[in-house]
């Protein structure tokens, strides 16, 4: 995410190759890593990313995150170079997930949730050390964002998801038009994520 003064905040990331390379392309230091939970594939690149370019790294658990620097949870509000950061506790994936609010910046555009693997485009993570009450709590916290708020999640698994929607509820019109629009906008190339919170 794009920050002012030429600086960027990256969300979970696996790997630090990629990221460094982007951020080389785009002339962009990177202020600051967010960690939305502890899983190796959200993590796996944050140690790497501190050591090349000195940010601060930003997790739930420092206990199962050693890579942290500061640890967060549920209602701190963070500011990262001009960007007002809302840390919203959503357990459900795991015990300690959080997700990333990033507040509009001015009037222009929506605002921006980093969901980790707490809720995807059509779906939600699995259920790994919670029940499902605890994850409907969390999904209805993200549900309570403005409707025009982008949602970036951790992984891709919108045809996925509504494939699996079209198998429960066969008859449901609305969701076997959303699996036709989002298998044309793949086979046209474009993404699928961000979404909406609507």
């Amino acid at each position: 995410h794009r920050c002012t003064g030429g600086r960027a905040l990256v969300v979970d990331p696996g790997e630090a190759p990629a990221v460094l390379r982007s951020l080389e392309q785009n002339d962009l230091s990177l202020a600051a890593v967010l960690l939305t939970h502890a899983h190796w594939d959200h993590v796996g690149g944050a140690a790497e990313l501190r050591a090349k370019s000195h940010c601060e790294v930003i997790g739930v658990d420092g206990a199962l995150i050693p890579a942290a620097d500061r640890t967060v949870a549920d209602g701190e509000t963070l500011t990262i170079e001009g960007v007002t950061v809302q840390v919203i506790g959503t357990p459900g994936h795991t015990r300690a997930s959080v997700c990333y609010y990033l507040q509009p910046q001015g009037q222009n555009g929506p605002g921006v949730v980093y969901t980790g693997d707490t809720l995807f485009v059509g779906g939600c993570g699995r259920l790994i050390e919670c029940d499902a009450a605890t994850m409907w709590r969390s999904l209805q916290e993200l549900a309570a964002l403005p409707a025009e708020t982008l949602v970036c999640c951790g992984h891709d698994y919108t045809v996925e998801n509504y494939e699996f929607a079209v198998s429960i509820v066969p008859d449901n019109r609305r969701i076997r038009d959303r699996l036709a629009e989002i298998q044309k906008a793949i086979e046209y190339g474009r993404l699928t994520v961000p979404s909406t919170i609507a």
